[in-house]
């Protein structure tokens, strides 16, 4: 929404908010997050966005003509960079350090309203944001896990030709398979126990 000004009117004191670009999208992407974590996919609408951000209806129809669009917009826009691998030294230290980054995203306000989706919708319905955390968030996390793991087969911490895909996507797959049949169980995941009773026994000598 380049240049583009919200005039829309607060709700509680009734003066004009005047936000621009950046500062006015942000405004409505952390409602769009409000109102997933609260009220869920289904119950979402523009007009409670809107309201939420204290902006008018208009601002959001200028840029997106259905929800859908204006919640990938914002899941895209909210999901973080993972960052470069960590390097603590020694294998169970880097393991964990990348499940406590996934695990904190679940537990997150961003987090609850991708649970939200996910929960609510079918597999056809879904499709569309589930590749939006697949991109952003699984697949980052799985390209994070061989890096710590081959730099561990390297260091002789793993055993030669234990790092394949289907290793490095335990961890993602775990969680989304706790978000999607166990609901927030996810959040309840304690990342030691992941690296120490799951990863580890697979892929030490």
């Amino acid at each position: 929404m380049t240049a583009e000004t919200d005039t829309g009117h607060g709700p509680v004191t009734g003066a004009p908010l005047r936000r621009r670009g950046e500062a006015l999208e942000s405004a409505i992407y952390e409602a769009v997050l409000q109102q997933l974590t609260t009220d869920g996919y289904a119950r979402l609408t523009m007009e409670g966005v809107a309201a939420a951000a204290q902006t008018g209806k208009a601002a959001l129809y200028r840029r997106w003509s259905s929800k859908e669009e204006l919640v990938m917009d914002a899941l895209r826009a909210s999901l973080p960079p993972s960052g470069p691998a960590p390097d603590t030294g020694s294998l169970r230290g880097d393991l964990l350090e990348v499940v406590t980054r996934l695990r904190a995203a679940m537990v997150s306000e961003l987090g609850a309203a991708v649970r939200a989706i996910m929960s609510e919708l079918d597999h056809q319905r879904a499709h569309a944001f589930v590749e939006i955390v697949l991109e952003r968030v699984v697949e980052p996390t799985t390209a994070l896990l061989a890096e710590v793991l081959d730099r561990g087969t390297t260091r002789g911490e793993v055993r030669p030709g234990a790092v394949t895909p289907l290793v490095t996507d335990l961890v993602p797959a775990l969680m989304l398979y706790r978000i999607k049949m166990c609901g927030g169980e996810a959040t309840q995941l304690d990342p030691a126990e992941i690296v120490d009773e799951l990863l580890l026994p697979i892929v030490r000598p």
